[in-house]
Order: C-alpha cells, then structure tokens, then sequence
C-alpha cells in the first residue's frame, strides 16, 4: 500500500479514536479500498463498524436504500448518489460518520456530461450534517482513479471528524 495512503489511514484512525466515534464506508468504484485501507491500521477495530462495498444500483438500493428515483433522475455517478450512500450507511451501522464514493473509474463509461474520471465524495454524519465533493481526476487510468478516489476518501472523512 501507498507510503501515503497508509499515513492518511493511521491518522484518520487515530483522529476518530480520539473523538470517540465509529466509521463506516460505502463504496461503488474504489470497491473496498478505502474500508481495506482503514483496516490495515493496527487497531482499526476500535473505530470501524462496516463498510458496504454497493457496486450495481440494485445493491446501492437494498443495501443503502438509495432510492430508485434518485438513481434513474440524476444517475449513479451523482451529488445526489452520494450523499444517500452516505446516509445509508449510517442508517444500516452503528458509525456516527460514514465516506460514500460513486464514479466513472474507466476505461470505459464516460460521457461528454460525466467523463471518465468523475467522482463524487459524500460524508455524513449522525447529526444531519453532509458534504459532497466532485473530482475530476481525469482519463488516467483506472488504477489511479481509484487511488485518487481513495485518497481523497481518507482525506474528506479526517476533515470532518471532531
């Protein structure tokens, strides 16, 4: 693993076992990284409750009750999407912050409207409170879509916990 990722994955443990507070992750295109990331951390088990790895819209919707009408509106690569996977997760854990990530990794499933290299990074939290973030890594490949993605995961959650 990445010199990087691994420090962001120890801080980011360290920073939510000092506020007290469980995570959980929902991931569509980096497909596990991000919660595989955390629990490589010595420890990790004190602040990772679960994470959901929703990578069809059928599982965003049984397993995050994302909601259909959302998916066929505004499409899986969406704000929207993300912040309900978000949502989700928190609803079906017992975390009080949840990262939920959906984007178009590649190489193929771009469109002029959402390219390759589109993602969307939501954090909610127990008290309503919810950010999402576009990125647009580019056409660089999917590898580092996802590791772009990852990092910028471990990166928005370390943010938002207090």
């Amino acid at each position: 693993m990445d010199a990087t990722i691994v420090e962001l994955a120890a801080s980011l443990v360290e920073k939510a076992r000092n506020a007290k507070v469980m995570i959980a992750t929902a991931e569509s295109c980096t497909g596990g990284l991000i919660a595989g990331a955390i629990t490589e951390v010595p420890g990790s088990s004190d602040i990772f409750d679960r994470g959901f790895v929703t990578y069809s819209n059928d599982a965003k919707m049984k397993m995050l009750g994302v909601k259909a009408e959302t998916l066929s509106t505004y499409g899986a690569v969406s704000a929207e999407t993300a912040r309900e996977m978000a949502f989700g997760a928190l609803a079906n854990s017992n975390a009080d912050f949840a990262v939920a990530v959906t984007g178009i990794a590649g190489p193929a499933g771009g469109t002029p409207e959402k390219p390759v290299g589109l993602v969307y990074i939501g954090v909610a939290e127990l008290d309503g409170k919810t950010q999402v973030a576009e990125q647009r890594f580019g056409d660089v490949g999917r590898g580092a879509v996802r590791q772009a993605t990852l990092e910028a995961a471990l990166r928005a959650l370390t943010l938002e916990i207090h």
